[in-house]
C-alpha cells in the first residue's frame, strides 16, 4: 500500500457495516492487507470509514466468520488478516459438498479429469529422480494392498502420499494446492476399491503400472491406466449400489 493512497474510504450511509466489510475484504483479496498484518485500531477505522464502533465491530465479526480475520486479545490484540491454509480450505470444501449433496459420479468425473492432466504434466516436467520415487512409492502401495490383512489407515496414508507426490511433479503450485485440499476435503470413493478383495488387487497393480508408465515417459499408457482406475471405481460403486438395493430373502421365503 502506498502512503499517498488511503486504505479505506467513508462507508455508504444506510449499510455502513456491510460496506466496511466489503472494503476490508477487497483490501485483503487485492493484497493491500497481507496475511498476519494487523488492521488499524477500531478508533482509527471509525475515523477512516466515518462510522460508529457498532458498524466496525459488526463488519469484523462477519469477516471473522468468513475466515478472513482473526480477532486477538491482549497487549498485541486487534484484528489480524488470516493466512488461509489447506486444512481450512479442505474442511470448507468437505462441508460444501456435504451440504449440496454432490453425487459420487460428479466427484469421480472431476478427479479423473484432474489425474489425466497430472500424468501428462508429471511426464513432461517431473525429474528422473521424482519418477523413480513415484514408482517406489507405488510398489510399496501395491505390496500393502496385496497383504491378506490390510491396514486401512496405512493404505489411506500411502494413497494420499502418492496423489500429493504426483501433483507435486506437475510443477504447478495450483494443482498441488488443489490436490492438498481434495485429499483433506473429500474422497473420490477409492476406499470402496480397497475394501473389495477383487478390486483391491487390480487397483494395486494399476497404481504401480501407472507410475511405471510415467517413469517410462509413456503418456498414452499412463492416461489409459488412469481411465481404467476410474472405470473400476464406477463398476465397484455400481455393484455395491445394486447389492444394497436388492431385496433380502428371509428364511421363511426359501
Amino acid at each position: 500500500m502506498t502512503t499517498s493512497e488511503p486504505l479505506f474510504f467513508p462507508a455508504k450511509a444506510g449499510r455502513a457495516s456491510e460496506d466496511v466489510a466489503l472494503q476490508i475484504e477487497a483490501a485483503i483479496l487485492a493484497g493491500r492487507l497481507a496475511p498476519e498484518e494487523r488492521l488499524p485500531s477500531e478508533r482509527e477505522m471509525q475515523q477512516q470509514f466515518g462510522t460508529g464502533r457498532g458498524a466496525i465491530r459488526e463488519a469484523l465479526r462477519a469477516l471473522k466468520q468468513k475466515g478472513l480475520l482473526d480477532i486477538r486479545k491482549g497487549v498485541k490484540g486487534g484484528a489480524y488478516v488470516c493466512k488461509v491454509g489447506m486444512v481450512s480450505i479442505g474442511e470448507s470444501l468437505a462441508l460444501f459438498l456435504k451440504q449440496h449433496d454432490v453425487a459420487p459420479s460428479a466427484l469421480i468425473e472431476f478427479r479423473e479429469s484432474v489425474d489425466q492432466t497430472l500424468v501428462l504434466l508429471a511426464i513432461a516436467r517431473g525429474s528422473a529422480e521424482a519418477k523413480r520415487t513415484l514408482v517406489s512409492m507405488a510398489e510399496e502401495f501395491e505390496a500393502c494392498l496385496r497383504q491378506d490383512e490390510h491396514d486401512a489407515d496405512r493404505i489411506g496414508h500411502l494413497d494420499r502420499d502418492l496423489n500429493l507426490t504426483l501433483a507435486g511433479m506437475a510443477a504447478n503450485p495450483i494443482f498441488e494446492w488443489i490436490m492438498q485440499a481434495l485429499q483433506r476435503g473429500f474422497s473420490s470413493h477409492d476406499y470402496t476399491l480397497y475394501d473389495t478383495p477383487m478390486y483391491r488387487e487390480r487397483t494395486a497393480a494399476n497404481w504401480a503400472e501407472t507410475a511405471r508408465a510415467i517413469a517410462e515417459n509413456d503418456p498414452l499408457r499412463a492416461r489409459s491406466l488412469i481411465g481404467y482406475h476410474y472405470a473400476m471405481l464406477r463398476s465397484c460403486l455400481n455393484e455395491r449400489a445394486a447389492a444394497s438395493s436388492s431385496p433380502r430373502v428371509s428364511p421363511d421365503d426359501s
